[in-house]
């Protein structure tokens, strides 16, 4: 029996990645799909699953207000969208003290004002029917600190995981639960479409246990797992999918910038 059938689920960044991932997931257990990114390719995917396209820059209260508005009702809502694409500190630009503020802002508005519009809307609509589970993407970003990420990047997911405990503490009284997944590194383009360069993904691979880049189609099943009546007593969780990442240090004391050699 198909998990989802008859059911509605709003993907957020669906057009490419995790999000895509996510909403194939969705379609093939019988949801009724709204996939929302704000690049035109999301019709593209939408029209392979059958579902609905929504092109809406999630950081615009309005624009993520006139999709939810359209919709009865929001039975799962997958809330993905995010971005990056700034040096971390051990790259060129990216030090505390080099790092341009509109990049800082850039990532911020999306990956954390963006999911509170989100986040709100589906609120509103799942506290009238009683119901619903919200999955957001953090990151293990948000739950250590990595070198090899930027700062605005692991500030924004930190964030991300406090407002979802935050988030479920008033939603259970409702029926409703939040739950985000964190994902060590997957292979999609968050960090933008240029090929990475070797040195970079070996160093990555290096401190993963499990020795290589996760697939997004490895962390949906969990994030599927979460939206399912199978986990009904779920809420409030951050949930690990990093092929051991996060119980690894990232990087050696000495390769850090400054470090006395």
């Amino acid at each position: 029996m198909e998990r989802f059938a008859g059911q509605v689920a709003v993907v957020t960044g669906a057009g490419s990645g995790i999000g895509r991932e996510l909403a194939r997931g969705c379609a093939a257990e019988g949801a009724q799909v709204h996939l929302v990114d704000v690049n035109e390719s999301v019709r593209e995917v939408a029209d392979e699953l059958g579902g609905v396209a929504h092109v809406c820059d999630v950081s615009d209260p309005g624009a993520v207000r006139a999709v939810f508005g359209g919709l009865e009702s929001v039975d799962a809502a997958f809330l993905n969208a995010g971005v990056n694409g700034v040096p971390s500190m051990l790259q060129d630009g990216g030090a505390l003290d080099e790092l341009p503020f509109e990049a800082w802002r850039r990532v911020l508005t999306v990956n954390l004002d963006g999911l509170f519009c989100c986040l709100q809307e589906s609120a509103r609509i799942m506290k009238r029917q009683q119901r619903g589970s919200i999955v957001v993407t953090a990151s293990t970003a948000g739950l250590r600190p990595e070198p090899r990420v930027s700062y605005p990047y692991v500030a924004s997911k930190h964030a991300v995981v406090g407002l979802v405990k935050q988030a479920s503490l008033e939603l259970a009284g409702y029926g409703v639960r939040v739950n985000a997944i964190a994902p060590g590194p997957v292979v999609t383009n968050i960090g933008g479409t240029a090929p990475r360069p070797e040195a970079a993904v070996a160093a990555w691979e290096n401190s993963i246990p499990a020795r290589r880049w996760g697939q997004p189609s490895e962390v949906t099943d969990l994030a599927l797992l979460l939206a399912d009546a199978r986990s009904a007593w779920m809420t409030g969780g951050v949930h690990l999918v990093d092929g051991g990442a996060s119980a690894l240090t990232q990087v050696l004391s000495s390769e850090l910038p400054g470090a006395r050699r």
